[in-house]
């Protein structure tokens, strides 16, 4: 990427959405939304295993300055 130049949020989503599907197939319920560059993940995973995947993946998209994690950890009943 030329110096100066920026990725249009448009396009950041598409890829982060691409990447989401790909590498974290196993959580289809998180979503990201971008804004200048900044993308902001929503959702609900199983384990914190998963988020660190979902994070790692997220960030290394390009043109992706910064990742806000809102993702919750799934709530699972408890058996009595």
């Amino acid at each position: 990427m030329a110096l100066g130049s920026r990725i249009p949020d448009k396009t950041i989503l598409k890829n982060v959405q691409n990447r989401l599907s790909k590498k974290c197939s196993t959580s289809p319920k998180v979503s990201g939304d971008v804004r200048s560059g900044e993308v902001t993940l929503n959702g609900t995973i199983k384990n914190e295993v998963e988020r660190k995947q979902i994070i790692r993946a997220v960030s290394s998209v390009e043109g992706v300055s910064r990742v806000i994690d809102r993702i919750k950890l799934e709530v699972r009943p408890t058996t009595v």
